[in-house]
């Protein structure tokens, strides 16, 4: 079966078939004549539209825009294992975030939250201490980018342990409960506030597709083909960033998603963005969704966050990556 035709006849009616059907799941003899009316004032009408279904549309978004930034960062690092998890970008939008609660701010401007301004200036604080760092050394190549990523990554990590460690018990609860990554904060404002960065991140990188498959190839081989790889790397860096600081702002850091979505796509499909990223778009909005949808359904009496389901099913995936890879070599 040719790629596109996998993309439109299998992953689209997945993932259609996910996002109406997850809201149900869990529910305990349901009036379906209540809650088949939005309007409806009865209280399981109410936790269905106001709860789930948000709850739902957060969890594609976020699954979406955590898959897309897994495959373009692995496309212009050219490095199977690069996530912005591993780079340092989810570290500095969460830095950001934990600094927000620990200090207990509180405004707004222009509309926009403290906590999303927070989340921003810590992703664009990281892309400049990684751009900066790659300029400094005299090589901005993908190696030297890659690798600082990861030391301002594991420094952005020692940060919030520090502010977890020097908050109050209240503030320490709040910070460790966000960075567990979970989508309990839903709503349609949440939704609607994710959706732009989603947005407009998936619009630069499916517009880009063809650069993209040249980032692939060796700097010089993009270069004779008429490509300015460093400028080309740096829009898709701070595009990625920006989408996943959006996320990270509302749903804290879920990691993995960004690394198994692209993977599996491409055993599904190839390598060719043009038809990974589609495919990508589509899985990663539905595992998510399929994730957070048993996340909520395990216990009874508490809840689970989805960050802890991805977790557990990523460790392993990156171990059968990691020993595919030394396999290839």
């Amino acid at each position: 079966m040719s790629p596109p035709k996998f993309i439109f006849t299998v992953l689209l009616p997945i993932s259609v078939i996910t996002l109406l059907a997850a809201p149900w799941v869990g529910l305990n003899n349901p009036d379906w004549s209540v809650l088949t009316r939005p309007g409806a004032d009865d209280l399981d009408a109410i936790i269905f539209w106001q709860i789930r279904v948000p709850r739902v549309l957060l969890a594609m978004l976020a699954g979406t825009g955590l898959s897309l930034g897994g495959v373009v960062f692995q496309a212009i690092f050219r490095n199977p294992l690069a996530t912005p998890f591993t780079l340092g970008v989810a570290g500095g939008a969460s830095l950001g975030v934990t600094a927000f609660l620990f200090f207990g701010i509180s405004f707004t401007i222009l509309g926009i939250s403290g906590l999303s301004l927070a989340a921003l200036s810590g992703a664009l604080a990281s892309i400049a201490l990684v751009y900066g760092i790659a300029r400094a050394t005299g090589n901005a190549s993908p190696h030297t980018m890659l690798l600082g990523g990861v030391a301002i990554s594991f420094f952005f990590s020692s940060l919030i342990l520090l502010l977890q460690y020097l908050g109050d018990i209240g503030n320490t609860f709040r910070i460790i409960h966000w960075l567990m990554g979970d989508l309990s904060r839903a709503s349609y404002d949440t939704v609607l506030q994710v959706l732009p960065f989603i947005f407009s991140g998936s619009l630069v990188i499916t517009l880009l597709h063809r650069e993209l498959n040249l980032l692939t190839l060796h700097d010089d081989l993009a270069t004779s083909y008429g490509l300015n790889v460093e400028r080309m790397r740096i829009i898709l860096f701070i595009a990625v960033s920006l989408m996943i600081a959006g996320i990270v702002t509302v749903c804290g850091p879920i990691g993995f998603v960004g690394i198994m979505a692209p993977h599996i796509c491409r055993l599904l499909i190839g390598t060719n963005h043009r038809h990974l990223i589609p495919a990508s778009l589509l899985f990663g909005g539905t595992f998510l969704t399929i994730c957070d949808t048993i996340a909520r359904s395990l216990a009874t009496s508490a809840e689970v966050p989805v960050g802890i389901i991805t977790a557990l099913l990523g460790g392993p995936f990156f171990l059968w990556l990691l020993f595919r890879q030394g396999e290839a070599a």
